[in-house]
């Protein structure tokens, strides 16, 4: 006859008044919430998107050009400060921030230790293309038609920026923007110190 047997003492197999352990319970809660999460994330809600954290390495991705006949990829520019900043035609926000993009790039036009990536999210090509004619361009953009790299970033709207390190790490992400102040920001205490290989307090 089969006999359930404490062997590790009496305060390791301990149980409650209903009979059931204690890592039951917990293991039980656990589940839920993460099947809970699953449903939100996957079912509840397709368009879910998981948040890219500062300090996390940046996803990887290659995408076609926006202006020219090859795809461009970020593990190319690693060794390298990689400002990544998400925009579309259709943005009005974006239209404010444009002029902050083109001066922080003839900023350091000088600096090989330095490239901004544009990513064009779901946007038609003809209209980008406009778009850069008209408020001007100094930096190389890719496409992003069916918002995969957006999503690999968690990108909630655009426009949003990240500064990628020398090593690949995300050091910031600017949501909105990057104007007055918060473009000084940026540049002060992101960029500078990352170009001089300074820690980042972001």
């Amino acid at each position: 006859m089969w006999q359930k047997k404490a062997v590790m003492g009496p305060s390791s197999d301990k149980v409650n008044p209903g009979g059931i352990r204690l890592w039951h319970v917990i293991l039980s809660v656990t589940v839920v919430g993460l099947v809970a999460l699953f449903y939100k994330g996957l079912w509840g809600n397709p368009s879910f998107i998981p948040p890219v954290t500062v300090n996390t390495v940046a996803p990887g991705f290659t995408a076609p050009s926006l202006h020219e006949a090859r795809q461009i990829s970020l593990t190319e520019h690693q060794g390298k400060v990689v400002v990544l900043n998400f925009w579309a035609s259709w943005c009005l926000e974006c239209k404010v921030e444009h002029a902050s993009l083109l001066a922080m790039v003839k900023r350091y036009e000088d600096n090989d230790k330095f490239i901004m990536i544009g990513v064009n999210y779901q946007d038609e090509l003809t209209a980008a293309r406009a778009y850069l004619e008209e408020h001007g361009n100094n930096f190389h953009h890719v496409q992003d038609v069916d918002g995969r790299i957006a999503i690999d970033y968690g990108v909630y709207g655009v426009p949003e920026t990240f500064v990628i390190d020398q090593k690949g790490i995300i050091r910031h992400k600017e949501m909105g923007p990057m104007v007055g102040g918060r473009y000084a920001y940026v540049i002060e205490k992101v960029i500078e110190p990352l170009l001089m290989e300074k820690p980042v307090v972001s």
